[in-house]
């Protein structure tokens, strides 16, 4: 196949070139950037170019882009993050409905925590309730939500009949690379921080690298999967029991505990938000499964120790 990922710089970028590359697929990778792997095409994920070439006649197109989310949520980091997600989804819409040989799919990144801050029961795609600006939830937990809205809204109003659309509700992806989400949490539990969060009830999903690379692949093979897919393993599990194996699977006995308060404190100087460790997140991905996709680590702790092992392997 012939994958185009636009915004394919970053770490799930890579993550996904690699696989496709190892699979013997074209990757080509759009970005502001010269340092990826796969051949890389320059755009500014915002206006046409020559770029669109790269669309016509490929088989997939996979959008990544969007300004991280780790930072703190002023008004300049705002509009950013809302603009990066809703102009370069609409661009790359507009390069699919003029291309003569359109992608057969386009899966556009999506997040998580779209649905709502919730303990009593997994949020699916069937029955899973979507976080409300009514929610009794902090202002920028609020954002992280209207974000979401208008991120999969500019992929349902793109016009591109022939091309089949998915938005990849994704959870956080668990890779050995460095500067990641698993790199940041195996810091903090290497230096003690590694315990509870607040009362360490709010869920954490997850998934590792290889599902989330098989399941992006079983996705493009499988016409029956459109409309919004939550990409997550299925069995989320509470913060402290969360960390907990995480300091098991590393040879960790103890792990601090933060309270609330600390958190916030800790975040503001980390110049980054509280909602990233604070907001249950409880997804499962009811879709995948029932289309016949079987997770190789379903369960955290088989994970954490797979992720442990490879980065002493580094």
């Amino acid at each position: 196949m012939k994958i185009v990922l636009c915004g394919g710089s970053g770490q799930v970028g890579q993550i996904l070139a690699r696989h496709f590359t190892r699979k013997g697929d074209e990757v080509v990778v759009l970005s502001r950037r010269d340092d990826a792997i796969g051949r890389v095409v320059r755009w500014d994920a915002r206006t046409l170019g020559d770029w669109t070439r790269e669309i016509d006649n490929c088989d997939v197109v996979i959008n990544l882009a969007g300004r991280s989310v780790n930072c703190r949520y002023n008004a300049q980091n705002r509009r950013e993050i809302l603009d990066s997600r809703v102009s370069s989804t609409r661009i790359v819409g507009e390069a699919i409905s003029q291309a003569k040989n359109p992608p057969r799919v386009w899966l556009q990144s999506s997040t998580a925590t779209i649905y709502a801050h919730r303990f009593d029961a997994p949020n699916d795609e069937h029955t899973g309730i979507i976080g409300s600006e009514n929610d009794d939830v902090p202002e920028t937990w609020k954002f992280s939500l209207g974000v979401a809205k208008a991120w999969e809204a500019a992929l349902n109003e793109a016009q591109t009949p022939q091309t089949r659309k998915v938005a990849m509700r994704s959870a956080m992806v668990m890779s050995a690379d460095r500067d990641g989400i698993f790199d940041v949490l195996l810091t903090l539990v290497r230096r003690g921080l590694g315990g509870s969060v607040g009362d360490g009830k709010q869920y954490v999903s997850w998934v590792h690298s290889d599902d989330f690379c098989r399941a992006v692949d079983w996705t493009i093979h499988h016409d029956e999967l459109a409309g919004a897919i939550n990409f997550a393993a299925p069995n989320p599990l509470p913060y402290r029991d969360f960390m907990r194996e995480l300091r098991e699977a590393c040879g960790m006995k103890f792990g601090l505990p933060a309270t609330k308060w600390m958190i916030e404190i800790a975040t503001r100087a980390m110049q980054t938000e509280s909602e990233l460790v604070l907001k249950s997140r409880r997804v499962v991905p009811a879709r995948l499964q029932e289309s016949g996709f079987e997770f190789e680590y379903s369960m955290w702790r088989d994970a954490a120790r797979d992720l442990c092992k490879r980065r002493r392997a580094m």
